[in-house]
């Protein structure tokens, strides 16, 4: 085999190793995967959606929706200011938790209803995510000077 022959043959085969390598790793975070969705857009796609895909919706808690069967199994629903979807959640939720605020839930949609595995209040008036705000802005419904990303 000549040198040009021997230097394709190492490239080649540095080339598989690398493609093998990044294809092992996306397989491996295949299921850590959560796509982040506004109401509006889980409106939009849930004929489309694998059935129980994992998805992180965000938005801001309705007024009025949250009820709570006990300390632990919580009903609310979330909104764009577009759609509205219904969340149900079984555990403790954060302290900063009200309706009116903005919120993340990670979970699944079954049946039309999410259900939380987790739910994130904003952490102080400063914030909300960046999904959130930006679908907000969209809407025409934010104020720039009164929260900051």
């Amino acid at each position: 085999m000549t040198r040009k022959g021997r230097r394709l043959t190492l490239i080649a085969s540095a080339l598989a190793v690398i493609g093998v390598a990044i294809g092992l790793a996306l397989f491996a975070f295949r299921d850590g995967v959560v796509f982040f969705v506004t109401p509006s857009e889980l409106a939009a796609k849930t004929a489309a959606m694998a059935p129980n895909a994992r998805m992180r919706i965000g938005g801001l808690v309705v007024q009025g929706s949250l009820s709570k069967a006990d300390d632990r199994h919580i009903a609310f629903a979330i909104t764009d200011n577009q759609t509205q979807v219904n969340v149900t959640y079984t555990g403790l939720l954060p302290d900063l938790f009200r309706e009116g605020q903005g919120v993340v839930a990670e979970g699944v949609l079954a049946n039309g209803v999410f259900r939380a595995d987790s739910v994130l209040a904003k952490h102080d008036e400063n914030y909300m995510p960046r999904e959130v705000a930006d679908s907000l802005k969209k809407q025409g419904v934010w104020n720039e000077g009164a929260v900051k990303k």
